[in-house]
């Protein structure tokens, strides 16, 4: 059984998807949601599914005496950033080798880094007359949106797309294809 500590900072519709993808799986469980706003919906999401959740703030998650108790506590094998906006601490990478993920809106290396997110990335996208876009799977580093890619996916955009026809591009592609690519990931582990 691999049990999965899914990171969140919003509305966590990846979230829901994978918990739904997972549902039926004896193989994984979503263990843990863990949060650094109380106010992201996501923590309703997984309270309907009756995951628990925790909400930490930036201070607490940089603390590896509050962060590593609570990953022993749930036995969690492996790491989900879905929407999280907080850099993984190197204490966390490293005592999760090729075993944290993060999710990209956008075909990395290509508009990454610190404040690329969300609407930052859909606008830039726009901004450079892209005629397609997509999401990254990558391992997480102590390089914002620097570590290995694991997987990309792409849609193409028309000169018409506003940066909120962009997200919604890019946001099926993510309800499609992210739950999949954890799911080899964690078949890779066995």
């Amino acid at each position: 059984m691999s049990n999965l500590a899914i990171f969140v900072s919003g509305g966590g519709t990846n979230l829901e998807n994978i918990i739904r993808h997972f549902a039926d799986n004896p193989d994984v469980n979503v263990a843990l949601v863990v949060s650094n706003r109380t106010d992201a919906y996501a923590l309703v999401r997984a309270k309907n599914h009756n995951i628990p959740s925790v909400v930490l703030s930036r201070k607490e998650i940089a603390r590896e005496d509050i962060l590593m108790p609570l990953m022993k506590q749930y036995d969690i094998h492996f790491i989900v950033l879905a929407g999280f906006l907080v850099m993984a601490p190197d204490f966390l990478i490293d005592a999760f080798p090729r075993r944290i993920i993060n999710i990209h809106p956008a075909l990395l290396p290509k508009y990454g880094g610190r404040g690329m997110y969300g609407h930052h990335v859909h606008e830039a996208v726009k901004a450079a007359g892209e005629t397609e876009t997509g999401m990254t799977v990558h391992y997480v580093s102590n390089v914002c949106d620097g570590g290995e890619i694991i997987a990309q996916f792409h849609t193409p955009l028309s000169p018409d797309d506003t940066p909120d026809d962009i997200a919604a591009k890019e946001h099926v592609l993510e309800q499609q294809y992210f739950p999949f690519v954890i799911e080899q990931l964690l078949k890779g582990l066995e």
